[in-house]
């Protein structure tokens, strides 16, 4: 079966499992653990912040990330698209009594403009705007990438207003690889990153949040809270470790295989790809004009060894990653091609 169902689906490689194999442990909650400290440690340094911590999963890095950065009450702004807005089960309102104000931005790209409309006047019967969320690649857009000159206008105008950012960078890396910028200039211009090690770079789950000391103390408390306290988790903080050694530079692969699939699928007559889109490793397809419904179109490519994932609305999303070939996503398009024959 050829999965592009997401790069989540990744499994460790036998290196990886060998490093974990090797970590050193210790209780975690105590800080004790030298492995997830070390991991810590490389990722503050990479995002150029002055602490780090090891959380289980993406939501719950940017979950607790809004958790510190807001009170009861005060509203969060983050484009519609995004990953806190639609797939992280309403936590914002559930964990931190917060809502999310979404903007439509251009390809999950978010402009001041937007923002500064989104803004609430200083009235006391209106929400506080307290946060800005910035996903960097987008994943509903397709992987969209927010340029840097982008997103330090659009920090340093927030800032200005008195806002925070939060930079939702699960895939930041994909971002990096692409465009040459390393991570640390991208987070200079956010107060809190949360950054993804269970995606394109093929860890078995975790997910590392970054930023002050001050806040990371906060943090530590809230990953608490959440459930989230992991004892000997240097098991899995060293594939963390691994695939920041060996999983970085070659996402540029994945990049191309995403290109790949899009030209050969989007060629075919009800389907729509905007190739602007295509900037990294996803690719969403509207079927809306296919005459054909979603799941009718999954249920086929899965009788062909192929499986996708729902997209947006009368879409689908095919996502590259580190355990398929090129010769597989090939594959993968020619039967996409086949069941229209």
């Amino acid at each position: 079966m050829i999965d592009l169902r997401s790069d989540t689906v990744t499994r460790p490689s036998a290196g990886m499992r060998e490093a974990m194999s090797r970590g050193e442990v210790g209780d975690d909650v105590f800080g004790e653990d030298p492995t997830v400290k070390a991991l810590q440690e490389r990722i503050a340094g990479m995002l150029g912040k002055e602490a780090a911590l090891y959380v289980p999963s993406g939501t719950m890095g940017n979950q607790i990330c809004i958790k510190v950065h807001t009170q009861a009450g005060d509203e969060v702004i983050a484009e519609r698209g995004s990953h806190v807005f639609n797939y992280e089960t309403a936590g914002a309102a559930f964990l931190s009594a917060v809502q999310i104000h979404p903007v439509e931005g251009q390809r999950g790209v978010l402009g001041i403009e937007e923002v500064r409309q989104a803004i609430r006047p200083k009235l006391y019967y209106m929400p506080r705007s307290r946060l800005v969320c910035i996903e960097n690649t987008h994943n509903r857009a397709g992987g969209t990438i927010t340029p840097l000159e982008s997103f330090a206008a659009l920090s340093l105008f927030a800032r200005g207003e008195g806002l925070k950012v939060h930079l939702d960078g699960a895939r930041l890396w994909n971002a990096c690889v692409a465009t040459g910028v390393a991570p640390s200039a991208y987070a200079a211009y956010a107060d809190s990153v949360s950054v993804c090690l269970s995606k394109g770079l093929g860890a078995p789950v975790g997910s590392v949040i970054a930023g002050t000391t001050e806040f990371i103390q906060e943090a530590r408390h809230y990953r608490k809270i959440f459930g989230g306290g992991m004892r000997q988790a240097g098991i899995i903080a060293a594939a963390g470790i691994y695939a920041l050694d060996h999983n970085i530079d070659r996402l540029r692969e994945d990049h191309e295989k995403a290109s790949v699939f899009a030209r050969a699928v989007g060629g075919i007559p009800g389907i729509e790809i905007d190739p602007l889109t295509v900037q990294t490793n996803i690719i969403i397809m509207s079927v809306a004009r296919a005459g054909r419904q979603p799941d009718e179109i999954l249920a086929a490519l899965k009788g062909r060894g192929v499986l996708l994932s729902a997209g947006n609305y009368m879409g689908l999303r095919a996502v590259t990653h580190l355990d398929v070939s090129m010769d597989e996503v090939v594959r993968a398009s020619e039967a996409f091609r086949s069941i229209w024959n």
